[in-house]
């Protein structure tokens, strides 16, 4: 066993090594430590590795755990409709936002909303991102943590006492913080780029590999043509529609029902839209390209490698839930989060299996690399301004943005430990919903704005914005019920507050009821100065 184990560290170490490496590497090559090179990389990065890391940024450690969870759970294809929203959203945004945020020349994207309509709106936008970005990234350091857990339970032959299991998340989440803040504080954004192009590759062979082997183990009990009729003889999409309820009776079914074709085409798409057209995370990357056109290939063809990607991680939930149906394991977690660390602990062989960690690793790494990058540029270049841009030493700059990296990698570190607290007291948690829910309250507002920005030239004000998007927030936050579990409305059960009158949204729908409120408030405040996209940012 130790043997084994010790093959394992070696792959694990290995990849931590070269990942370091690549960083190192980076704050050196073509570059003089200069800010422009550190947020945009001189520009002049191929699509294709933005490609790369994009892919890496969607394919966290919550969607390699956590798809595969939703597998498990539901034992069917029904997540993967979403996919069909993701790809129409790059195709509005790489048409619609990419080219105005080029011609503007910013750093940061908020930027745009302070040439477009001043310094409230910026504020506001880039508030919303900064805390929702922080509780996303925060989440999914969590995630990466998981395996460490369960590893620990499988080789210890019995489970963790709380006080034994929070300690773990702790230190494994601010050492994974401290390497990868570490990288991405010295190579900047062309770090994240090409740490984030291995870690890609590193990830999809580790899954890839994972499938085929729960499907040759699976080959033992069932014949090819059962496992291929037990596979895909199951429901790859769903409407939601009960004819018997009439049109009320299904338009509040489907709101309130995660994953329907209706959530895929509507949902899907205005929450990718806010997720890659609003969150300077993943626009950063775009920014890095040599056009807008380059950058608009890299985040079209990203979409469309978004639905076998998907297809992939469901598919290794799905084999799960028929795995273990048959090869029955009393020590198997109630957590469906635990399910698939806990396969890869138990039963891949040694140094493949230290192959899988280290992809769960490369995609928390990779997600919180560019994350910490978004978050210090965006605080540079949205709060310390004007003072930040006058400033002509680029040594200070460069001081101030990787100051800022650091402190929110001790923000979102502290975020994940948080969270990890939460599923040690709620176990029966999912990681997606967490995800997505957490970005569903603030991205809706955000994304509303953009396209009031986008769309009209004398719509919207700095202030009447700002009223907008708090509208926004507060009709998402009453129609996901969440007052309503508070125990003053609960006990007002039978009476207005206790909002049992509104209907209930699902989480794919946030983000697009957030955005259309927002929008629809912004848009009856007239601005009388006409906004001309050529406009150089202040």
């Amino acid at each position: 066993m130790s043997t084994s184990l010790g093959i394992d560290g070696v792959v694990v170490v290995f990849f931590f090594l070269i990942t370091l490496g690549i960083g190192l590497f980076s704050s050196r090559i073509g570059q003089k430590k200069k800010y422009d090179e550190l947020t945009l990389g001189g520009r002049r990065m191929p699509w294709w590795a933005i490609l790369g890391s994009i892919i890496a940024a969607e394919t966290s450690a919550g969607a390699f755990l956590g798809t595969p969870a939703e597998g498990y759970v539901l034992k069917d294809f029904t997540y993967l409709q979403l996919a069909l929203g993701t790809v129409i959203a790059r195709i509005i945004i790489g048409f619609l936002f990419i080219k105005p945020f080029f011609q503007s020349g910013v750093h940061s994207i908020y930027q745009f909303l302070e040439t477009r309509f001043g310094p409230f709106t910026q504020k506001m936008a880039s508030a919303t991102f900064l805390l929702s970005r922080m509780l996303a990234t925060g989440t999914r350091l969590y995630v990466a943590a998981i395996i460490l857990v369960v590893g620990a339970e499988f080789f210890l032959h019995k489970p963790l006492s709380r006080p034994q299991e929070i300690s773990l998340y702790f230190i494994s989440i601010f050492l994974i913080s401290l390497f990868t803040a570490s990288y991405t504080a010295l190579g900047g954004i062309k770090a994240v780029i090409w740490t984030d192009l291995i870690q890609a590759l590193i990830m999809l062979f580790g899954a890839a590999f994972a499938l085929f082997f729960i499907f040759a183990k699976l080959s033992s009990v069932y014949s090819y043509p059962e496992i291929v009729h037990l596979f895909f003889h199951r429901p790859w999409f769903t409407t939601g529609i009960t004819p018997s309820k009439g049109l009320l009776g299904n338009l509040l079914d489907i709101l309130a029902i995660d994953y329907t074709l209706w959530s895929a085409l509507i949902g899907s798409t205005f929450t990718t839209m806010a997720t890659h057209g609003t969150d300077q995370d993943i626009v950063q990357r775009l920014l890095t390209a040599k056009n807008y056109q380059k950058s608009r290939l890299s985040l079209i063809l990203s979409g469309l490698a978004d639905i076998p990607i998907g297809f992939l991680f469901l598919s290794i939930g799905l084999l799960l839930s028929f795995y273990y149906s048959v090869y029955t394991d009393p020590a198997l977690p109630t957590k469906p989060n635990e399910v698939f660390p806990y396969f890869i602990i138990s039963q891949l062989p040694s140094g493949i299996r230290g192959m899988v960690v280290a992809a769960i690793f490369a995609t928390a790494t990779g997600s919180l690399s560019a994350a910490l990058n978004a978050l210090a540029t965006s605080f540079c270049q949205d709060w310390l301004t004007p003072s930040f841009e006058r400033l002509v030493d680029e040594k200070k700059k460069v001081s101030k943005l990787r100051g800022a990296t650091l402190l929110f990698a001790l923000l979102t570190s502290t975020i994940g430990v948080a969270t990890a607290l939460y599923t040690v007291y709620f176990p029966s948690a999912r990681i997606l919903p967490i995800i997505l829910g957490i970005i569903g309250f603030s991205y809706g507002p955000l994304l509303g704005v953009f396209l009031l920005g986008l769309l009209t030239r004398h719509r919207g004000t700095d202030r009447g914005n700002v009223l907008a998007m708090i509208v926004g927030f507060c009709v998402v936050l009453l129609l996901s019920k969440i007052p309503n579990s508070t125990s003053y409305f609960h006990e007002k059960n039978n009476s207005l507050f206790s909002l049992e009158w509104l209907p209930h949204v699902a989480y794919p729908w946030r983000i697009f009821i957030g955005s259309v409120a927002t929008f629809s408030i912004g848009i009856l405040f007239r601005n009388k100065t006409a906004f001309s996209q050529k406009a150089k940012p202040s």
